[in-house]
């Protein structure tokens, strides 16, 4: 998936755990692996807000585009 998520980036420069941050956003901590480890397919753009708030952050700090080699070899 072209979407990386660097969630974990994030809470590691803001020295917060996974578990603290999911209560104060109030979701699970299975739904907050589920979204660090990539695996999510969509995000709630409440649950992005919740995020960056606790986090002080910007979307573009957790959310970002690598382009996908192969979908590009596949075109030609």
């Amino acid at each position: 998936m072209p979407i990386q998520i660097n969630l974990d980036v994030m809470l590691a420069r803001r020295k917060m755990k996974s578990n603290d941050l999911a209560a104060r956003i109030g979701i699970t901590p299975q739904n907050l692996s589920i979204l660090k480890t990539g695996k999510a397919r969509a995000i709630r753009l409440e649950t992005l807000d919740a995020i960056c708030r606790h986090l002080q952050c910007q979307p573009g700090d957790i959310l970002e585009y690598i382009e996908d080699e192969r979908k590009d070899d596949e075109d030609d």
